[in-house]
């Protein structure tokens, strides 16, 4: 490990007010990591003070850990606006501040009380993320959200859980806040980062249904090569195709999950068991004949039955066929990956409670990212506070209206989280130039000569130019490039970048700016940096696949999500990228960014694990139940059909009773407490399901939430689009590719504020489609040189391909 005075946190001068309460905490926990000083403001009559604080006699419950792990090492303020000495430090803190997090209910007397287009106009420099459930445009603005609804309107649940049962509910009791939160910390840096440049702060609409659709599991976004050819949006659960995707197959000691998709993986697993002769026919290359046999995954487990987890972890590398146990949380936490990362440190949460949490979910410069005590020997002592962008401030702009105009990003990045860290950069008005060649095409792209939806969704607002990088050639022409650009994205194994020049160490000689991230399953270091990883693989060994099981049902693996974490670690990695670019306009430098997937998971169960260790350690645990009742899936009218019905408080219950037309249970004194309510769970249970069985999902979720119950339907992802929220919120758009069939659907505005425009509408490349521009205009090459580039293989432009329909 790098020597931590040498740490420069790219962050360090930015100025934050936070008055955001709750699990969206997480916002300023990302930012303060990157060495943000945010400040928590506690402002009377807009802010109210949490129902319980760790460490307050309360005792012990997750939703208390995470706001105290957001919280950790913040400082507080509390404002009453009403005094007048208060109003006039209020005005002081908000004329100091760059950025300032709001998260009032829309049509709230306290949205009223803080006024943020009044704070906004008096402070144009000032970047403003208004945080809301449903956004705050449209006729959705006073509904509420749960993990549960969030995960119902994104679609999530039409794809996890075995058909016929309830819908599954992903583990990480706020999976979809902490996602939406890296989504809502990449616009407000990139918003921030344009304030730099033209003097014009922002007021961001940030929606936390919008950010967890497009950042867990985005039903028309960049799906995985699990998909096996069919479009995510066309998916519904199935249990046994998904089992079949990444098998999971139980060994002596437990079970593994393996990757059979590509034919390589597949000659690799034959070798492995031997060659047997029932499986030799080459038909069983194809993915659909593999899926099709019932008899080859028998034999693979009577295989792998008597040998071990680690036994076939090992052998199962060795052979090119991706494997990993699926090992629970603890058993995660204790391995030698975890401990020699140094992913977990102790942290006083509150007065003599002291339990592990992630130490910073980016390395930068080697460093892991998070705050650290200021000494005289520290690098970077009081770092002066920015107030323009001197590298970027000069770049010419396109004026389309989008903040990233004038940066350049060279994508090397491959299949979801590649595709999707370059696709932000372009989204938000990047020039983004993707270096491809044919010879190891992005496993995204299928066909060379047409395009796939979500090889579409993932590359749109970017350019081609086909390159051999094994090339001496190849690799000039790329380091040319790289002296002419911001951003290197990689998302190789650790130790391919090095090979082919790409790597920061390299690089920084050619461009002492460059920013390079790399992305990878475990990190670049530890026993387990060379492993093949895919997000499945990954999310068993980090003990995610063990808990997304139906309670009391261990093997009832059901994580079908089958891109997560990719999503959100496109967002660390892009939100690594914009904090490092902001540290270059106060020092002139850049630096490398570094996620691992498995890491940024571990982050999303972090208040569990700080949790169980607290009550481990002898503090009392809460005396509430988690969740209130009714609390999970109901059955609706109509086949497959489920609704989330979640209340969290006694006037949510009152509201809910009043709805299903039962008084006699809102005046049963039995029931009139958590505890009681949750005593008798399957007796409320009972007479909701009676009353969402003969209703639609969409028309029950409409009443209730007109009642303030926090009520979502499982929606599946075709409806998705048609939904009316969405489509106020200009969620999606429809595109006819030249080079498909039939138009796509994608996903459409990525920032609401007064100044940021829609992203542009620059459809995906072929491979090597721009070669011919990008090499006349950024490697100075006349038409002569080009052409013989190509003949000699060092360049590339698309292969034949006709336009679909001819």
């Amino acid at each position: 490990m790098a020597n931590p005075d040498d740490y420069d946190p790219p962050l360090a001068g930015v100025g934050i007010l936070d008055l955001s309460r709750g699990p969206m905490t997480a916002v300023s926990r990302l930012l303060a990591d990157l060495g943000a000083a945010v400040t928590q403001v506690h402002l009377h009559g807009v802010t109210a003070e949490p129902a319980e604080r760790l460490g307050r006699g309360a005792g012990v419950d997750p939703d208390s850990v995470s706001v105290a792990i957001n919280r950790h090492g913040m400082g507080n303020v509390v404002i009453d606006p009403s005094n007048p000495d208060d109003q006039r430090r209020w005005i002081h803190l908000l004329a100091g501040a760059d950025i300032l997090i709001e998260d009032t209910r829309p049509g709230s007397d306290a949205e009223k009380a803080l006024a943020a287009r009044n704070i906004h106009a008096e402070n144009p420099g000032l970047v403003i993320l208004s945080l809301s459930d449903f956004g705050r445009d449209t006729t959705f603005r006073g509904w509420h959200a749960t993990t549960p609804v969030l995960h119902a309107l994104t679609s999530e649940l039409s794809r996890s859980g075995i058909p016929g049962r309830e819908p599954l509910v992903p583990p990480a009791a706020q999976l979809p806040y902490h996602v939406a939160a890296a989504q809502a910390a990449v616009m407000t840096v990139s918003v921030y980062l344009d304030r730099l440049r033209t003097g014009d702060g922002d007021l961001i609409d940030f929606s936390i249904l919008d950010g967890a659709m497009q950042t867990l599991d985005p039903p028309y976004g960049t799906a995985g090569t699990a998909s096996a050819g069919v479009a995510l949006s066309a998916q519904q659960r199935d249990w046994n195709a998904e089992r079949l995707r990444y098998p999971i197959i139980a060994c002596r000691d437990g079970h593994v999950r393996i990757c059979l998709l590509a034919k390589r993986q597949w000659h690799g697993m034959f070798e492995w068991m031997g060659r047997p002769a029932q499986f030799a026919d080459p038909s069983f290359d194809r993915l659909r004949v593999r899926f099709g046999s019932p008899e080859l995954m028998a034999a693979i487990g009577r295989f792998c039955a008597g040998q071990t987890r680690a036994e076939l972890e090992v052998a199962g590398q060795r052979h090119g066929v991706p494997t990993a146990a699926v090992l629970t949380l603890a058993e995660t936490l204790g391995t030698e990956q975890v401990k020699s990362r140094r992913y977990f440190h102790e942290a006083e949460l509150a007065p003599g409670m002291s339990a592990p949490v992630p130490a910073g979910v980016v390395e930068i410069d080697g460093h892991r990212a998070h705050p650290r005590p200021r000494s005289a020997s520290t690098a970077v002592e009081n770092p002066r506070r920015l107030d323009v962008a001197p590298v970027l401030a000069g770049r010419p702009r396109r004026n389309e209206g989008l903040p990233l105009e004038g940066v350049r990003v060279l994508d090397l990045g491959v299949i979801v989280v590649g595709s999707d860290t370059g696709r932000l950069f372009g989204d938000l008005g990047a020039d983004v130039i993707k270096i491809e060649n044919s010879a190891f095409p992005d496993g995204l792209r299928g066909n060379l000569t047409s395009m796939s939806q979500t090889y579409g969704a993932g590359h749109r607002n970017k350019r081609s130019i086909g390159i051999d990088l094994r090339t001496p050639q190849g690799r000039a022409l790329a380091h040319k490039l790289v002296e002419q650009s911001d951003v290197v994205l990689t998302n190789f194994k650790p130790g391919v970048a090095e090979t082919l020049g790409m790597d920061y160490q390299s690089l920084r000689e050619l461009n002492p700016g460059i920013v390079v991230v790399d992305s990878s399953a475990f990190g670049p270091t530890g026993p387990w940096a060379q492993r093949m990883g895919y997000g499945p693989l990954v999310r068993a060994a980090a003990g995610f696949t063990d808990l997304w099981v139906y309670p009391d049902e261990p093997e009832s693996f059901c994580d079908t999500v089958t891109v997560y974490p990719d999503h959100v670690a496109a967002r660390i990695g892009a939100l690594g990228a914009l904090a490092v670019l902001l540290r270059r306009e106060r020092t002139g430098a850049g630096g490398s960014v570094s996620v691992a997937q498995s890491e940024v998971m571990l982050s999303h169960l972090a208040s569990e694990i700080a949790a169980e260790v607290l009550v481990r350690r002898g503090h009392e645990p809460a005396g509430q139940p988690v969740h209130d009742a009714p609390w999970g899936l109901f059955p609706a009218a109509g086949e497959d059909s489920w609704l989330a019905v979640t209340v969290r408080d006694d006037a949510d219950w009152h509201a809910l009773c009043g709805v299903i037309e039962r008084a006699d249970l809102g005046a049963d004194p039995q029931l009139g407490t958590r505890g009681g309510r949750d005593a008798n769970r399957g007796r409320i249970d009972e007479a909701v399901r009676a009353w969402t069985s003969q209703r639609p999902a969409i028309e029950a979720m409409n009443v209730l939430q007109a009642a303030g119950v926090p009520a979502g339907a499982a929606l599946r992802a075709a409806e998705v689009a048609e939904w009316d929220y969405y489509v106020q919120r200009r969620a999606f758009r429809e595109e006819l590719h030249p080079y498909a069939d039939e138009p796509f659907t994608m996903e459409n505005v990525q920032i609401h504020s007064d100044r940021i425009a829609d992203p542009p509408l620059r459809q995906a490349p072929l491979l090597g489609e721009q070669t011919r521009e990008i090499a006349a205009e950024l490697l100075g090459l006349g038409d002569a040189e080009i052409d013989e580039l190509i003949a000699a293989g060092v360049l590339e432009v698309p292969q034949s391909a006709q336009p679909a329909g001819r």
